[in-house]
């Protein structure tokens, strides 16, 4: 029985798209979010980039064109930002300060935040380079 519960386990982890990798936990100026929101923020913005839909009304998730120069690990654009929020997976409607940026693969680039930004740039959030 054991065994048949770690095998559905391996199987489910070997399937899975970049887009469920593990992510950490961050902080976006004073605000903290957990690795589950950070990977709920995620998923959501690859299902709407490999669907090309956006959440609600809105027009997230769209490009970010990375013209503060982050790292982001390494990883090559495109990137599409995504609203980040406590309060569940954003739907529509302002979209606050906090953002994911995925790729176009759907890999996690990173986190970012217009909080202590000047104008409408972005710092980077935890975790972020």
């Amino acid at each position: 029985m054991k065994f048949l519960a770690l095998l559905s386990l391996v199987t489910a982890a070997t399937a899975a798209p970049a887009a469920l990798e593990a992510r950490g936990a961050t902080t976006c100026g004073s605000t903290s979010y957990s690795a589950s929101q950070v990977t709920a923020a995620s998923n959501a913005a690859c299902n709407y980039v490999q669907s090309g839909t956006t959440a609600g009304g809105s027009t997230y998730p769209h490009q970010y064109r990375n013209y503060e120069g982050f790292y982001f690990n390494g990883l090559s654009g495109p990137f599409y930002e995504f609203p980040l929020r406590t309060s569940g997976v954003y739907n529509g409607g302002s979209p606050g300060a906090d953002r994911v940026i995925i790729t176009g693969n759907c890999d996690e680039a990173g986190q970012i935040t217009h909080t202590g930004a000047s104008g409408n740039g972005f710092v980077a959030c935890s975790g972020t380079s």
